[in-house]
């Protein structure tokens, strides 16, 4: 049975201001304890929309949803905006939860359950789905298990969907640790990400972005056996094919580039995966699959460089523009 639907007075407000405001959207216990997922609602273009058309944006691993002009641009096109801190991340960790630890992707399930049902309550008839690299890589998965009615269309920005390794360490040293995580889930292992990235983005070191280093640090939260498991599933998946139904967008940078010291083309490239393994993997997610690389573009492509992130945002309303009449 789905979650029946908060009352829109459940919302607060939110850190990102007044622009924005959040609901708490609590889930059954699991292996850490009490478990929640947050569901944050842009003021903006709520009351003036009359398409009853909507986006759900999901986040990436090491991350949360702070992107403020990404739901304005929205919002100016006429969709509502929503996005979701899923169980273990930001505004949804708990104080016993060890942050991003699952054992299996369909945990999410249900926070995506809970905010679909949340967002057709308000009155969103069509909604597009959208999710950033690890989010990504989950909100495939679920709609290749889940065919939610109101859904019409997938948006994924850099999808998380093989890890960016060497051949060796992904075909010998990933199974072992794989294998080891369905007995010992809590086995740690190195997340492998340089803070590079981080240092590109906020406004603190090399980058353009506000937003807090305690949800989304540079150097990345811990992963355990059991997360890396979770992850290679989804991603077998993915390998096998999907075979989703609805229309799917997949943006990615044009080219990946390496090295765990500063390099100034970090803000031009994607630093994060390997662009490659995107193009490779897209086409397996279904039948109506749009690949389009977005020159210049960073891992998030919608934290890109201003001209970069234009191109990206005509890229995506564009392809809305065609899939949602």
């Amino acid at each position: 049975m789905p979650p029946a639907p908060a009352s829109a007075a459940a919302y607060h407000s939110d850190p990102l201001g007044p622009d924005f405001e959040q609901l708490r959207l609590p889930q059954p216990p699991d292996y850490e304890g009490p478990v929640q997922a947050v569901l944050v609602r842009g003021r903006r273009g709520q009351a003036a929309s009359e398409t009853g058309r909507a986006v759900l944006y999901v986040h990436g691993f090491n991350d949360y949803f702070f992107q403020q002009e990404l739901a304005l641009e929205y919002a100016a096109r006429g969709y509502r905006f929503y996005a979701l801190d899923l169980r273990k991340y930001g505004r949804a960790l708990l104080p016993q939860q060890h942050p991003n630890n699952v054992r299996h992707l369909t945990e999410y399930f249900a926070d995506l359950d809970a905010a679909l049902v949340q967002m057709q309550a308000e009155s969103c008839e069509e909604i597009v789905l959208s999710g950033h690299s690890t989010g990504g890589l989950i909100t495939a998965v679920y709609l290749g298990q889940r065919q939610p009615p109101a859904v019409r269309a997938l948006v994924l920005n850099s999808p998380f969907l093989e890890l960016h390794q060497s051949w060796l360490r992904r075909h010998v040293a990933v199974p072992v640790a794989v294998a080891l995580g369905a007995r010992w889930p809590n086995l740690p292992l190195p997340a492998g990400l340089p803070d590079t990235y981080g240092q590109s983005l906020h406004r603190a070191y090399r980058g353009q972005w506000e937003y807090n280093l305690a949800w989304k640090p540079n150097h990345v939260f811990a992963v355990n056996a059991g997360w890396l498991r979770a992850i290679r599933q989804g991603q077998k998946q993915v390998r096998r094919g999907l075979r989703l139904p609805l229309p799917v967008l997949v943006l990615h940078s044009d080219h990946t580039a390496t090295g765990r010291r500063w390099q100034e083309n970090f803000r031009r490239a994607d630093i994060v995966l390997d662009v490659a393994h995107i193009r490779q993997l897209a086409p397996r997610l279904g039948p109506r699959v749009t690949v389009q690389a977005v020159p210049g573009a960073v891992h998030d492509v919608f934290l890109s460089a201003p001209e970069v992130r234009a191109t990206a945002y005509q890229q995506l309303f564009e392809w809305l523009h065609t899939v949602m009449e």
